[in-house]
């Protein structure tokens, strides 16, 4: 390919990207389900502006091209919540889910003190949940999405990055 993957904040220009990305993304997803109607797929665009100017929003880059991203929040608890993690099709496989995954949990707790993660996944999602029980998620129980879906709540304690000093 000839270019590296790089990880970043979201910045405005990069809404109409995710936006689409998105939608292709969660297409498999929808499919699992039997259900179109998913939130990433009913999001408008207008919201994914939103959610880049006041959450967190993480971006992987192939170039120009926005090729994975990663939502997050802290709430009120010091609970940082991480949604809709994804992945270009074409580059799926390759760790990058993974990446952003810690990109997300990292920015929550240099930028928010997140003191646990909360995410959810689709029940017969098994290529996220395998990915999330990876990164030391646990289950901590069920719930019904608004569209109808049920869900897998996880969670993590969050634990600041530890830095190595070379001697």
């Amino acid at each position: 390919m000839g270019m590296s993957v790089t990880i970043s904040a979201a910045t405005a220009r990069d809404a109409e990207q995710i936006f689409r990305l998105q939608y292709l993304c969660f297409q498999s997803e929808a499919e699992l389900y039997g259900n179109y109607r998913i939130a990433p797929l009913v999001q408008t665009l207008a919201s994914v502006r939103d959610e880049v100017a006041t959450d967190l929003v993480c971006v992987a880059r192939l170039g120009e091209e926005v090729v994975g991203s990663v939502c997050g929040s802290l709430d009120a608890e010091g609970v940082g919540r991480i949604g809709r993690l994804c992945v270009h099709p074409r580059l799926q496989g390759h760790g990058l889910g993974t990446r952003l995954l810690r990109a997300a949990e990292s920015a929550l707790v240099d930028g928010g003190a997140a003191t646990r993660f909360r995410l959810t996944a689709g029940e017969r999602s098994e290529g996220n949940l395998r990915l999330y029980r990876k990164a030391g998620y646990a289950r901590v129980g069920d719930t019904t999405g608004e569209d109808g879906v049920r869900l897998i709540l996880l969670e993590k304690p969050a634990v600041a990055p530890e830095f190595v000093t070379s001697a």
